[in-house]
């Protein structure tokens, strides 16, 4: 087992240093080629549709020609907008998602030319904190993409992501705390070291699906894409760009997906760790094997968001919100208590399995709760009396099929003239 010692961060040659940075970005770069191409194949294969299949030997230079294609369109400013802030705002979107994946640890201790170091960028005490917080920067290039656009669906969609991001950056913050106690630090490479024998992902279970839950909503993936919704909003915060600028948008949020899900995998799928069986080998934790286990959990989670792409339709704004306030926040504090009794029990020498016993019940117990407070508030909502709307304050027009044709022809009777009857009388005569 090569953990990367913590001293070894911040002391590497800046050629090193550089070729790292070099190293993350370019795989960052082919990875979002592929994830392209991927998505629209899988789609396709869900769909029951080829997909493409016509650019380059079974379409695999798509995502290439398309990259090519928005960086050689013409870039149009519409008048009206804050033109600084205006295309600042995709350069404020794309650098904290390539920024963020700079503490993710990719694998242990490799030689590189001659020098020891680790498959991974830097370290600090609280980077997972870092890249919550260059997550949470990324959101102001949407909302200013909105507000400099000077238009008002663009807007609505930058204060539609301003919401969804403070909603279940809450959540995925709490589902953190959880990982924190666990392991003892919030460095990322300290908790990768605490998933040696257990992957968090199976004491830590509720933390897991809410943080997976809160990842898609936190890049504006569908079924959560609530700030694109182009049925509603054209086509959300960037409807006024185009070129090269509309493909940095989408570069920042196909980078993101990359970002959250590199964190999960850290967090909860025991980073670079093998897994079972292949942990088994001796070998399988040495050397540049590690990268290739990440990117294989990596790429898990890519398709998580692809096959919710193709199965789930886009949920309501409302349905969203109260999802993210009145469920994730809550069982997420609740939680965190019951973690935090359990690893208190274990510090004072209560058994493992005792312990373990005892989060499930109060797991139960929280459940049954909830339950029975369904019950009793749907005893408890009253029926809400049908509005009767006053014609005389309001006008509206007469309910089908409830005499109307009748009181229409009784209306233009009246309204006739006794020179039109007799005119209409000799003509039937």
């Amino acid at each position: 087992m090569t953990h990367p010692d913590p001293t070894l961060f911040g002391h590497d040659p800046w050629w090193l240093i550089l070729i790292k940075a070099v190293a993350i970005f370019a795989f960052l770069m082919l990875s979002l080629l592929v994830a392209i191409l991927m998505e629209r194949k899988i789609l396709g294969y869900m769909q029951m549709r080829p997909g493409p299949n016509r650019v380059g030997p079974w379409g695999l230079l798509q995502s290439l020609v398309d990259g090519v294609k928005l960086a050689l369109k013409e870039g149009l400013i519409p008048a009206g907008v804050d033109k600084f802030i205006y295309l600042a705002a995709p350069v404020i979107s794309v650098v904290p998602a390539f920024i963020a994946f700079s503490v993710i640890p990719m694998g242990g201790e490799v030689s590189i030319f001659g020098h020891r170091t680790a498959l991974q960028l830097t370290d600090m005490p609280v980077a997972v904190l870092f890249v919550l917080a260059a997550t949470s920067i990324g959101v102001y290039g949407i909302v200013l993409a909105g507000w400099a656009s000077g238009s008002t669906y663009p807007l609505l969609g930058g204060l539609r992501s301003s919401a969804q991001v403070i909603s279940y950056e809450i959540a995925m913050a709490l589902s953190f705390a959880a990982v924190f106690i666990y392991a003892g630090t919030m460095s990322t490479s300290g908790i990768v070291a605490a998933q040696h024998g257990l992957w968090f992902i199976f004491p830590l279970l509720p933390s897991f699906v809410i943080y997976v839950t809160s990842m898609v909503g936190e890049t504006n993936r569908a079924p959560f894409d609530l700030p694109e919704a182009e049925g509603e909003l054209v086509g959300g915060f960037h409807t006024e760009y185009s070129s090269i600028k509309f493909a940095m948008f989408m570069l920042a949020e196909y980078v993101n997906m990359f970002t959250v899900s590199a964190l999960a995998t850290t967090l909860f799928l025991g980073g670079w760790h093998a897994p079972w069986p292949i942990n088994m080998w001796d070998g399988a934790n040495t050397g540049w094997w590690p990268l290739l286990w990440f990117t294989a959990k990596l790429w898990g989670f890519m398709f998580l968001f692809f096959w919710l792409r193709g199965t789930l339709p886009r949920m309501r704004y409302d349905q969203f919100m109260a999802l993210g306030w009145k469920i994730l926040i809550p069982v997420s504090l609740a939680w965190i208590v019951i973690v935090s009794s359990a690893r208190s029990l274990r510090n004072h020498g209560v058994d493992q399995l005792v312990t373990a016993l005892i989060t499930v019940a109060a797991v139960v117990g929280l459940l049954l709760l909830v339950v029975l407070w369904r019950r009793l508030r749907g005893k408890e909502i009253r029926k809400v009396p049908e509005q009767v709307l006053d014609p005389s304050v309001f006008p509206i027009p007469p309910l089908p099929n409830k005499g109307t044709a009748t009181q229409a022809s009784t209306e233009s009777s009246k309204a006739e003239t006794p020179k039109e009857k007799s005119s209409k009388e000799k003509t039937h005569a």
